[in-house]
Order: structure tokens, then C-alpha cells, then sequence
């Protein structure tokens, strides 16, 4: 009996380790097989869309310095300039009542307060000047050969182009905020705002930059040299902002100007965000100034789609 029990216990004793050796080989085998196993990528657009645009929205909010210095121009303007230039002084140190100064500027600003004109400007002039600086975002990543990398995913060329262009559309519009904040600070007249009036403001003024960073995300689809862009940005900046109704209402500019400042972009949003705002009489009706933007914002993200098809390239 001891013989049979020992023979019984070698033979187990001898299948355990055969049962040891065979469970690691199908261990490594099952893990061989998932290492081999591909991920699946998600190549939806909104994803690439989505993870494009919080890249560079990201690199901005993680750098407060660069906010605190985009926001430096206006509000000195806004201090300054709209502090400084008080029509309404004007007329009353010329021997003026309050009433004929009331009367006198709500005819030339549609408000009795300049200051708060200057403010809706102001708005319009921060967007101008954060979309303008959309394209430099391509020439950047094209030097530092981040943007072959994103040419060689499944994501499409435009949905590149649109990533640049809603990082630089959310940057302008909260920039703006902030900008509208101050000027409520320093004194803008708010006897008029409403909920939908400030909404419609921000709406008009993401059509503004939607069209606005299209066009210099256009301008860079082909560029390598960020001082050309730059170049680029001072050429159309400075007519963009005084060939409108953004610092002095039209009427007081020469003819040949006026017809400029109609076909503006800036002038119709300016025009919408004082009427908005202010309850001032516009130069046209909100109608005219939504569609008028509505319009250019389609046709120009449209275009900067279409272009990057032939012209975004490594």
C-alpha cells in the first residue's frame, strides 16, 4: 500500500509542474495577442476637432501673463483716450446747457456719454486684434513641425483650420468679456442692458471673429516666416479698425471714407453692440447688421475649408 500511495504521489507531483509550465505560456500567448491587437483610433472629426482646439487654448489659459498683456491696449484706451476726449466738455465749456450737450451728443454718438460709445468700439477692436493673430498659430506650428505630425493623422485638413480658427474665436469673445467688464467699471452707461441684449452683443461679435481669424488663418496656410505674417497683420489691422465706425461715429468722416466704413465688417458689428448696449440708433437694423456678419462668417470659414485642401500641405 505505501508502494501505490508513493507511485500515486510522484505521478501528481510529476503533473503539477507540466500544469505550471503550460499556464505562463498561455498567459504570454494571451498578451502577445492584445500587444498585436491595434488600438482603434477615434477619427471622428469633432474628436480631432476637440483635441486640436483645447491645444491651443490650453497653452493660452496656462499663461496668464500673455492674457494679462492682450488686455494692456484697450483698457489704456478705454483710460485714456475715452476719458480724455469728452465731447460733452466740449460743448458746455463752449457756454452749452446740459440739455442742448445731451441733445447735441446723442445726435453725433446715438448716447449722451462718448466714453461709453468708445466701449462697444472697443469690443469689436479686441476680437480684430485676437483674430488677427490666429494665423501665426499655423506659422509656428509649421516651423516646429508640430503641424506634419497632425497632417499625418486621419484628422482632415479642415478641421485643422477650424481648430485654429475656434482657439482664436474663444480667446477674442473672452477677452471681450473681460474688456466689457472694465468698461462697466470705469464708468460705461448700463441703464440699458438686458440679458438678451448683452447675448446678441456676444453673437454678433463671435460672426465678427469666426469670419475675422478665417481670413488670417488664410493668409498663414502657405506661410513659413512669421514676420511676413506680421507684416500681413500691421497691413490690414490699422485700416480695419479706423476705416470704421469703431473710435467716431461715420458722419463725421469724408464722403470716399464712408462708403469704406460700409462695407466694414467692424462698422456692422459695432453698429449692432451700440444699439445692443446702448439703445442707440443704429446706421442700420440689427437685421442688416446679423446678417450682413452671418454671412461673411460662413463664407469666409467656407473658403478657409476649401483652401486648406490644396494649400495645407507639410
Amino acid at each position: 500500500m505505501k508502494i501505490i500511495k508513493s507511485t500515486e504521489n510522484q505521478e501528481t507531483a510529476s503533473k503539477v509542474p507540466t500544469l505550471q509550465k503550460e499556464q505562463p505560456k498561455e498567459v504570454s500567448a494571451s498578451r502577445e495577442r492584445s500587444f498585436m491587437t491595434s488600438p482603434k483610433l477615434n477619427t471622428s472629426p469633432l474628436h480631432g476637432l476637440w483635441a486640436l482646439t483645447h491645444r491651443d487654448l490650453r497653452k493660452w489659459y496656462m499663461n496668464p501673463v500673455q492674457l494679462f498683456v492682450s488686455l494692456i491696449q484697450p483698457v489704456v484706451w478705454l483710460g485714456l483716450f475715452g476719458k480724455a476726449m469728452n465731447f460733452g466738455a466740449f460743448v458746455s465749456g463752449a457756454g452749452g446747457t446740459q440739455t442742448q450737450q445731451n441733445a447735441i451728443m446723442l445726435s453725433m454718438f446715438g448716447t449722451t456719454s462718448y466714453f461709453s460709445f468708445l466701449a462697444c468700439g472697443m469690443l469689436a477692436f479686441v476680437i480684430l486684434f485676437t483674430a488677427a493673430f490666429s494665423g501665426m498659430s499655423v506659422v509656428f506650428d509649421r516651423r516646429f513641425g508640430f503641424l506634419n505630425k497632425v497632417l499625418s493623422t486621419p484628422v482632415s485638413r479642415g478641421t485643422v483650420v477650424m481648430a485654429k480658427v475656434l482657439q482664436s474665436v474663444g480667446r477674442a469673445l473672452t477677452q471681450a468679456a473681460i474688456v466689457l467688464l472694465i468698461a462697466v467699471i470705469l464708468g460705461m452707461d448700463t441703464s440699458h442692458f438686458t440679458v438678451m441684449g448683452i447675448f446678441g452683443t456676444f453673437s454678433i461679435m463671435f460672426l465678427m471673429a469666426l469670419g475675422l481669424s478665417s481670413l488670417y488663418v488664410m493668409l498663414a496656410l502657405r506661410s513659413t516666416d512669421w514676420q511676413t505674417q506680421m507684416a500681413i497683420i500691421n497691413l490690414l489691422n490699422l485700416p480695419l479698425v479706423f476705416a470704421s465706425n469703431a473710435l467716431f461715429p461715420t458722419k463725421l468722416m469724408p464722403t470716399w471714407l464712408q462708403y469704406i466704413v460700409k462695407v466694414n465688417p467692424v462698422s456692422y458689428a459695432n453698429d449692432a453692440a451700440r444699439q445692443l448696449l446702448l439703445g442707440a440708433i443704429g446706421l442700420n437694423s440689427l437685421a442688416i447688421d446679423f446678417g450682413y456678419l452671418l454671412a461673411f462668417g460662413i463664407l469666409l470659414s467656407a473658403t478657409g475649408i476649401v483652401l486648406s485642401w490644396r494649400l495645407l500641405s507639410k
